[in-house]
């Protein structure tokens, strides 16, 4: 190779290699900035954005665990690894999702956001997705969707969103910092990698482990326990889902509502605490010099 060619480090794979811990911290506490004083418009589209595609992640995983007979635990890992399509689409394609913004905390506690501009970026980007998600749910129902297989793709919907409205509430708050901590887990591995595929096997492994763990993901439930509160009432679904009244009981807007905020709660805790606020502690908190 000629000295014009060479690049500037001496070596040709030299800026090649993953970012390391205290660089990731770096850049995520950097971009947590722009994101924070990003337009309204510009965040809340790009919330809604991020809503579709973990829906249309959520919509995957559905299809893979119907009907499966390769066991539960197989069965619940390949799902996850569908489900990571929605994460995918958000770090490669672009989006904002509430959850993995939980990290723009890190830009809080370095001083270089109000706390105003933290928890309005929370707020704008959260709704996006809420509204993102909805949309997905709306448009695959209208599509027949569910009707799939006998209406087993539906019995399974049905099935995950009875699942999640009938955990207490301690309960699914636990799921969520777990599900979170993972998720914020993927972004910051994803935020590490140069390369497309760098980032694609950094989000896999982290969101399907959470999915096959049944942790609780808010955004992912805005999708769920709405697609499950549209097919409740359809007989056929119930029946391919072996469900019935008592099953149902709890799958209504009021359980909605409590998994939603639990599941939320406990995101900020898992992906702001956990993750963001030890991770600046670590690698950017002054120091005493």
């Amino acid at each position: 190779m000629s000295a014009e060619t060479t690049p500037p480090h001496g070596h040709p794979m030299a800026g090649m290699d993953a970012y390391a811990p205290a660089e990731i911290a770096r850049l995520v506490a950097t971009r947590g900035v722009a994101k924070a004083n990003a337009e309204f418009v510009t965040t809340f589209v790009l919330g809604v954005l991020a809503g579709a595609f973990i829906a249309l992640g959520a919509v995957l995983s559905t299809i893979i665990a119907t009907e499966s007979t390769l066991g539960y635990g197989l069965t619940k890992w390949l799902a996850g690894i569908g489900f990571s399509l929605g994460l995918i689409l958000v770090v490669v394609a672009g989006a904002e999702l509430f959850t993995g913004n939980n990290l723009v905390v890190m830009s809080w506690v370095d001083r270089n956001i109000t706390l105003t501009r933290l928890l309005r970026n929370w707020v704008v980007v959260y709704a996006g997705n809420f509204a993102g998600a909805l949309s997905v749910v709306v448009m695959v129902y209208l599509a027949g969707w569910w009707t799939q297989g006998d209406n087993s793709v539906g019995g399974t919907a049905l099935s995950i969103a009875a699942g999640k409205a009938s955990l207490p509430f301690g309960e699914a708050f636990v799921r969520g910092i777990l599900a979170n901590a993972l998720v914020c887990l993927a972004v910051w591995l994803a935020v590490g990698g140069r390369t497309v595929i760098d980032k694609v096997f950094a989000i896999i492994f982290p969101i399907s482990a959470f999915v096959a763990a049944g942790f609780e993901h808010s955004v992912a439930n805005m999708y769920f326990v709405p697609m499950g509160l549209l097919l409740r009432d359809h007989a056929e679904v119930a029946k391919a889902a072996g469900l019935n009244g008592s099953d149902l009981a709890q799958l209504d807007l009021g359980g909605f509502a409590n998994n939603l905020a639990a599941a939320t709660l406990g995101n900020i805790v898992g992906g702001a605490v956990l993750v963001g606020l030890v991770y600046w502690f670590v690698y950017l908190r002054p120091s005493k010099e």
